[in-house]
């Protein structure tokens, strides 16, 4: 029977975890069974350890949280500024519109060649009316859907 401890076994165990198991201990092993497998055991036990690569580095959870912290505020910014860039867009484009309409309105040449361009440009509208209509809805349908999709990212 063997017995259920060894003298030496703390000994030869942190031996073996150091790595510098000398000739007196594995003398001893030799003769202990005990001994022996904690040699044995704690061996491949330190090289599986050895083969292992390093844990990765978890931060700790208040620099988790503070991160997403960040990220939220910076998704509500953005979130608040579609509309504000929205409203942007449509201030410029009744701006353009309006500095258009003054151009058009001041400048005596521009009136004349408009003259002769509007009558032709009613026949041709007049002449094919699904198409203009059509036009006329797409003008209107693709800038809302642009939006509409800008908005759900």
């Amino acid at each position: 029977m063997m017995p259920p401890e060894c003298a030496f076994e703390e000994e030869v165990l942190a031996a073996v975890v150091a790595g510098r198991v000398d000739a007196h201990l594995r003398e001893h092993a030799a003769s202990c069974a005990i001994c022996r497998d904690l040699i044995e055991v704690a061996g491949a036990i330190g090289d599986v350890r050895d083969r292992i690569p390093a844990p990765l580095l978890i931060p700790d959870a208040g620099r988790i949280w503070w991160v997403a912290q960040l990220r939220a505020r910076r998704e509500a910014i953005k979130e608040a500024g579609r509309p504000i860039t929205a409203a942007h867009v449509i201030a410029l484009a009744c701006a353009a519109g309006l500095a258009g309409a003054c151009f058009g309105a001041t400048s005596a040449w521009f009136q004349a060649a408009l003259q002769g361009l509007v009558p032709s440009a009613t026949a041709i509208v007049l002449q094919h009316e699904a198409i203009a209509a059509g036009m006329a809805v797409l003008l209107f349908l693709v800038p809302a859907a642009i939006y509409l999709a800008m908005g759900r990212d």
